[in-house]
């Protein structure tokens, strides 16, 4: 019987393990780096252990480390969570040979399943469908458009699509590279690339009298072919397809003789309703909650079970009932290229929420998060902050449900995803279950909608800064706000938001505020409420910090992040013009030209990694390289001058 576990991971799923643990009467012990150090699954563990460092490599990928850490504190068993070491066979083996007990897979099946290539042999001879490998050599203009994928890992680290076979080298050997940087094994493989296809995976749970399988995920709506939103039961499955890809997982993890929790992956081509395998990832998945909510289950408890070798209880599985949906909030913005941001979270507060890692009960909206206000978001690790998972018995009613929640939510700090994973939630072709995996691609959805000004949120953040203005005087209270003896113009107040500038021009004085098109029904720091047309809306208004230029606006519109811009500049905030900044913080893993260099617009001028994700900063127009400013290894902030382009 397991008495102490750590969980040899971090943020979110360490505190999901940690809650069937404390269920369950199971001391837990968290590991951490140094910038983790403040996060809420440290607190919540009953003891932790400093790795010290930040980078994944010195930290929760030093299997050395960890077992240490085990020996220290008295565990005698190990959950890996999902990435990091999770997938690591000689990890598994290390732990087995500490005398540990391994909350996961045997090593062998970690190995079977852990390269793609050779899973996929395994699969075709199981008789599990699978899709043919392609080499330089053997590709050809029939096999378009083509994918490059790593062997080892997951998560869309190392995945290119190619539509030309002239691009085919290139992007294998930057797949490559970002596969050696996330896994370690810069191993990859080429096949052929099904146009709107469908990402629809199995959850399986292997013991010793033969598998359970926990019904499909559809996971189809994808950025950088990392999973944004999913849900179960998969919406428009032909009955007989379902039952074939449950029989197929079921196969796939016999012909192995799979022990724990897994999830087998398939590519379904709903056009020629046939599927294909993907891959088979040994652990336990970032979207298991909307399992847990179908099926009745803790998909956590069932894995510690069949690691303690104890048959599985019948009663521990519930009755399969309604829909669940989940989407994953990150802190990203997916109008420039999903750049990954960091930052202090100053706000997250989800309205409604019925528990946070519920597993036994059904409830309406459940938060599975790894941060909370007052969290650093780091460039270490991946941008995920929350998962938000609603249930209802219908998927109508989940969606509806989910979107009312998220919509009300405020996440202020770091920009997030929040707002497009709304317009998902609403748009026709995802409440209709036209999901695939190019969804983004060909529903626009990524834009904002067109006629939303802001002007509303902007006048409410100048109103509220006049008040804050007002309220924090230590002398002549009775005077009002922009009080003039003489008034010849109005004061104005200028904000950015996504690269445009709002200007706000309004009068203050002994009747209140006036602004042309709105009237200002109340006014404090905190909350204004505007009329305009004969329709009034309530706007909250907060600031991070007393000298923070960013201002955050919730509505029932929604959330919008002003920065006001300053009256006068200073000096040693400009920049040189034709400046390349960096577009976020992170590490210069190559430069690809130098100072005197010639280059055209559109040019590679240096690769960034933040984030566990490769970005390459190109030159913006045809010029001349007048400096370059890093080097490979350099830690950069955002904002930071890379290099200067003359034209």
């Amino acid at each position: 019987m397991i008495t102490r576990l750590l969980v040899a991971n971090r943020g979110e799923i360490a505190r999901r393990v940690f809650a069937t643990c404390r269920r369950l009467g199971i001391e837990t012990v968290a590991v951490h780096s140094d910038v983790d150090a403040g996060l809420p699954f440290v607190r919540e563990a009953d003891a932790a252990v400093r790795l010290p460092g930040n980078s994944p490599a010195e930290t929760y990928l030093d299997a050395a480390l960890v077992l240490e850490a085990a020996r220290r504190t008295g565990a005698d068993a190990i959950h890996p969570g999902y990435g990091f070491l999770s997938e690591n066979a000689a990890f598994a083996r290390a732990v087995i040979d500490a005398g540990l007990i391994w909350v996961g897979p045997e090593p062998e099946s970690i190995e079977q399943m852990g390269s793609k290539v050779e899973s996929k042999k395994l699969m075709d001879a199981a008789g599990v469908p699978v899709l043919g490998n392609l080499t330089l050599e053997t590709a050809t203009d029939d096999h378009l458009p083509l994918l490059v994928k790593a062997s080892a890992g997951g998560g869309g680290r190392g995945m290119r699509i190619v539509r030309a076979l002239a691009d085919l080298p290139g992007e294998i050997e930057k797949a490559s590279a970002e596969a050696e940087s996330a896994f370690g094994d810069g191993t990859v493989f080429v096949e052929p690339y099904v146009e709107h296809g469908r990402h629809v995976e199995v959850q399986v749970v292997g013991h010793a009298h033969g598998v359970l399988v926990l019904g499909e995920r559809d996971c189809s709506i994808q950025r950088r072919h990392q999973k944004v939103i999913e849900e179960t039961p998969a919406p428009n499955l032909p009955a007989a397809t379902r039952a074939a890809l449950h029989e197929a997982a079921r196969a796939a993890a016999a012909a192995i003789d799979y022990r724990g929790a897994g999830t087998v992956e398939f590519l379904y081509d709903a056009a020629a309703d046939r599927f294909f395998f993907l891959e088979m990832n040994t652990r336990l998945q970032v979207e298991h909650p909307v399992t847990e909510l179908v099926h009745g289950v803790d998909l956590v408890e069932l894995q510690l079970t069949v690691a303690e070798g104890r048959p599985l209880d019948p009663h521990a599985i519930g009755v399969t009932y309604g829909h669940a949906v989940e989407v994953r909030v990150y802190a990203e913005d997916p109008a420039a290229d999903w750049q990954p941001q960091s930052g202090l979270l100053t706000l997250v507060d989800v309205p409604g929420v019925s528990a946070e890692f519920d597993l036994l009960n059904r409830p309406g909206i459940r938060v599975d998060a790894g941060f909370e206000s007052g969290s650093e978001v780091s460039t270490h690790y991946d941008a995920m902050l929350a998962k938000v998972i609603a249930w209802a018995p219908t998927r109508e009613e989940a969606t509806r449900r989910l979107t009312a929640a998220l919509g009300r939510a405020r996440l202020h700090g770091p920009a997030t995803n929040r707002d497009l994973l709304v317009r998902v939630l609403r748009s026709p072709q995802f409440l209709a279950g036209d999901v695939s995996t190019d969804f983004f691609d060909r529903t626009g959805t990524v834009d904002p909608p067109e006629g939303f000004d802001r002007v509303g949120e902007a006048t409410a953040a100048a109103i509220a800064s006049a008040e804050r203005t007002r309220t924090g005087r230590t002398v002549q209270h009775g005077i009002p706000v922009a009080w003039r003896n003489v008034v010849s113009q109005p004061q104005r107040t200028t904000f950015e938001s996504d690269g445009r500038e709002l200007e706000v021009a309004w009068f203050g004085g002994r009747d209140g505020y006036t602004v042309d098109g709105f009237t200002v029904v109340s006014a404090s720091s905190t909350t204004v409420v505007l009329e305009e047309g004969g329709v009034r809306t309530s706007y909250e208004v907060s600031v991070p910090g007393h000298d923070s230029h960013d201002v955050h606006v919730d509505s029932p519109r929604g959330h919008v992040r002003l920065t006001r811009t300053p009256r006068f500049v200073d000096p040693a905030e400009q920049v040189a013009s034709g400046s390349l900044l960096a577009p976020m913080p992170g590490t210069v893993v190559s430069v690809a030209v130098e100072a005197g260099q010639q280059v055209e617009a559109g040019q590679p001028v240096l690769v960034l990694e933040a984030m566990k994700m490769q970005h390459t900063v190109s030159a913006p127009t045809a010029g001349v390289v007048t400096e370059i400013d890093v080097k490979p290894g350099a830690q950069v902030a955002a904002g930071e001058v890379l290099a200067v382009l003359e034209e």
